[in-house]
């Protein structure tokens, strides 16, 4: 029901309704629509029908929503006015309603859109005949929701596209309706379905193929989940066994042994004994198991991601995609809304790819900037609580690594929004060809900077905190006055432990939190507000008043489980409960983005996908960062090679194990240098100085001066080796993984080869079996001879049969052209 804005009464009951025409009342029950109806050539002709009152029942297919107040402008109602009319010659029909704020239009496209759709693609997505008009019932509703928004997201006669007037407030907002969504909240979008499997065939009839290729791969991923966490589990408390061992011993029952002041905090000397509670805990995840955990989690990933590639396959030809064309779909699309429509050309322009390269690096070295921001912030963080709370004590550097982690937590749900805003416009700036194109595009982009900002810091901590201090006679000092950071007394995987679980334990509980708890308050505000006694009006009041969507809410989700997947496998080594902290926040995550989306959220615009597009490289880059991550923080962070070089040549069993002796026996005091306190600058300055004449730390420098002995050059030698076998063992075991399972399933393979066998047989070509006869046989040894055929390949199939006899030598090549 076509109804202007600017024209007639309002009803009663919200309808504006125009003023009867002059001439013979319409029967009761009928309404008058104006309709594009399309002919069987490209033309469209405008025409009046009238519908039955069942007819004018049907659901729209989109609701555009504009505020009453822009209906005192004459120029924003002539631009809402041009829009619709522009819809009206397209094929659509509109109707208006209002309330007491709002002015609301229902869009719905005349089912001859949709079947020309059907015949551009060559394909039929209902049951009715391809020369009939299919009823409203047999077009899919996310088919129907799809072919529509692009329709109004494309550039109109007077040059606007419906994203256009929402910008400038000519309509406030544009949504489809959710319609048909009971089952889901039944099955799917409860707490209580937390572990069930999830409805992934629902969810694809409801929402697109999109949105149920990323549940359907949060699910697989999860699942997949359950061994990782197992094992991580049991390599961390497989470190209870080991709090005997001699190593922890000794530490514990050192009381006579001092440590270096690591600050200017509260100078003084501790035992190292103070640290045995420390010790204990870094070795749950700094043990024997680390590097077999490592290796388990490099295998894992690349498992993984082998079988949701053939989960993937057998989706996807369940729903009839696996040859789908996405350029093939927005071509189709595009000439709907566009007869004249002509794709844009593949176009690369060095200059363009110079000047992104540029600042992209660029941003990126901001994010590291940000990370000595964050190193800035922790050295003057431990001078002003030393000084601010002196009842802290030596619980300074733990208030400084919590706070610091906090921080970085906060830096990175800002620069989340820059790099975001960076990201777009690097987009926009490539002029990319497609929607599709542009996505990928900016995925890569925004998962670069995001990369850095989440990992900046963490890179820090693992491999250059510490390393840059000097001894402890001559520290390094920022702007020659504060102290730079040390790493913890038990070790930097201790700091680097640390800074994994807070950022983890914050993004998966307070992120989780804040997205679930800002859209349902948001929802209950505008839910208290008065709703229409009409049946329909208020269906449209309900759908504008959930919170509103955009073609970034489903790549929220998606990035956000890429930073959990990297948390999960790049420093596993030093977190091995990440995997089982990841399950359990899967689990919660799932059925939180169901209810989001099920009763939260307006209705997402279906898109079809065959895949999960730029993130399956995005997971297999991860995948490798993760090994290289990981070897170096075995190689350079853990305490694993310093324990088994001192193993296998310094310690006592060098020339050969003794089951009556602890091969690490001596480790502690053999890993730590010793510094006499007299060449400390001011050593009256720290407490205890005249009980002290020497204090140790960590590293293996010489007494008298601190330079590098043999052995530290020896362990650095280990060290860069194992970090090439371990990183070459570990690419060889994911290439080799990769090879042995294959991408896709044998079973689905041959369905697809079923499929293309059946459709060339429906296309009038003979089976198998199916060949020349006797006859045939006959005529062809006594050469070419004239055949009667029928139809209108008989010419063709006469010249390819008499072809065929001029060729005595190849008779098979005979037979199977013949056949052709």
């Amino acid at each position: 029901m076509r109804v202007s804005p600017l024209q007639g009464h309002a009803h009663p009951d919200g309808v504006r309704a125009e003023a009867p025409p002059a001439g013979p009342a319409p029967h009761l029950g009928e309404e008058s629509l104006r309709i594009l109806v399309g002919t069987e050539g490209d033309s469209l002709l405008l025409m009046d029908i009238n519908t039955t009152e069942t007819e004018a029942s049907e659901p729209w297919d989109y609701v555009l929503v504009a505020d009453r107040c822009t209906q005192r402008n004459p120029r924003q109602v002539q631009r809402q006015q041009q829009f619709l009319e522009e819809l009206e010659r397209k094929g659509f029909c509109y109707k208006a309603r209002e309330d007491q704020e709002k002015v609301f239009f229902g869009i719905r496209a005349d089912n001859r859109v949709f079947d020309r759709y059907r015949r551009l693609l060559m394909e039929s997505e209902a049951t009715a005949p391809r020369g009939e008009l299919a009823g409203p019932t047999s077009i899919p509703a996310t088919t129907r929701i799809r072919i529509v928004n692009f329709v109004l997201n494309s550039k109109m006669a007077a040059g606007d596209t419906l994203q256009d007037l929402v910008k400038d407030g000519v309509f406030e907002a544009g949504f489809p309706l959710h319609k048909g969504e009971e089952d889901l909240k039944k099955k799917w979008a409860r707490w209580r379905n937390m572990f069930q499997q999830q409805p992934i065939g629902d969810i694809r009839n409801y929402f697109g193929e999109k949105v149920a290729l990323y549940f359907a791969w949060l699910g697989w991923y999860t699942y997949m989940l359950v061994p990782a966490a197992v094992v991580g589990l049991i390599i961390f408390l497989s470190g209870f066994a080991h709090f005997e061992a001699s190593q922890i011993r000794e530490i514990c029952e050192a009381h006579d042994v001092y440590m270096c002041p690591r600050g200017d905090h509260n100078p003084r000397y501790q035992r190292l004994s103070e640290t045995c509670a420390f010790a204990k805990l870094t070795h749950l995840f700094d043990n024997e198991g680390t590097v077999l955990f490592a290796m388990f989690m490099a295998l894992w990933a690349t498992v993984f991601l082998e079988l949701w590639k053939r989960e993937r396959a057998r989706v996807v030809l369940q729903w009839d995609l696996y040859g789908w064309d996405e350029d093939q779909e927005e071509m189709a699309l595009g000439l709907i809304a566009c007869p004249d429509y002509q794709p844009r050309l593949h176009q690369h322009s060095y200059m363009r790819s110079t000047v992104i390269l540029l600042l992209s690096l660029l941003m990126i070295c901001l994010m590291i900037g940000m990370a000595h921001v964050l190193v800035i912030y922790r050295v003057l963080a431990a001078a002003l609580f030393s000084s601010a709370f002196p009842f802290l004590g030596e619980q300074v550097t733990t208030a400084v690594v919590v706070t610091g982690a906090l921080v970085h937590y906060v830096s990175i749900l800002v620069m989340t929004k820059i790099n975001k805003y960076v990201a777009l416009k690097l987009c926009d700036f490539e002029k990319p060809r497609t929607f599709s194109e542009r996505e990928s595009k900016f995925t890569i982009k925004f998962f670069t900077l995001q990369f850095f900002a989440h990992f900046s810091s963490l890179i820090y901590i693992a491999f250059i905190l510490g390393r840059i201090n000097g001894n402890p006679g001559k520290s390094v000092r920022l702007a020659g006055l504060w102290k730079l950071e040390e790493c913890h007394l038990s070790g930097c995987m201790m700091d680097l432990f640390v800074q994994m679980a807070i950022i983890m334990g914050l993004k998966q509980t307070l992120s989780n939190c804040m997205e679930y708890l800002g859209p349902w308050l948001a929802h209950k505000c505008r839910s208290m507000r008065a709703t229409s006694q009409d049946p329909e009006l208020r269906h449209w009041q309900r759908n504008y008043r959930l919170n509103p969507v955009n073609t970034f809410s489903l790549f929220g989700e998606f990035m956000e489980m890429m930073i959990q997947y990297g948390f999960t496998t790049v420093f596993v080594a030093a977190f091995p409960l990440a995997p089982l902290l990841a399950l359990f926040s899967n689990l919660a995550e799932i059925r939180l983005d169901a209810i989001k989306m099920v009763r939260l959220q307006r209705r997402l615009v279906p898109r079809k996908a065959k895949d999960i597009g730029t993130w399956l490289q995005v997971l297999e880059i991860i995948g490798v960062l993760a090994v290289i991550a990981n070897g170096m923080v075995i190689a350079f962070t853990s305490e694993f090679i310093p324990r088994v070089v001192y193993k296998y040549r310094y310690g006592p069993c060098r020339q050969g194990a003794h089951p009556a002796v602890d091969c690490l026996t001596g480790y502690v005091n053999h890993s730590l240098s010793v510094f006499y306190t007299k060449d400390f600058q001011n050593p009256v300055e720290i407490e205890g100085s005249e009980n002290v004449t020497e204090c140790r730390y960590r590293d293996y420098g010489a007494a008298q001066n601190s330079n590098f002995t043999e052995q530290s050059w020896f362990l650095l030698a280990i060290r860069l080796a194992f970090l090439i076998l371990f990183e070459h063992v570990a690419l060889c075991v994911k290439l080799i993984a990769a090879w042995f399972v294959p991408d896709v399933p044998q079973s689905v393979k041959n369905e697809v080869l079923k499929k293309k066998h059946q459709r060339l047989g429906e296309a009038g070509l003979p089976g198998p079996g199916v060949g020349p006869g006797p006859e045939s046989r006959s005529t062809r040894d006594s050469g070419p001879r004239a055949q009667t055929w029928s139809g209108p390949r008989a010419g063709q199939e006469a010249k390819t049969q008499s072809c065929c006899h001029h060729r005595p030598p190849q008779p098979w090549l005979c037979v199977c052209v013949g056949g052709l």
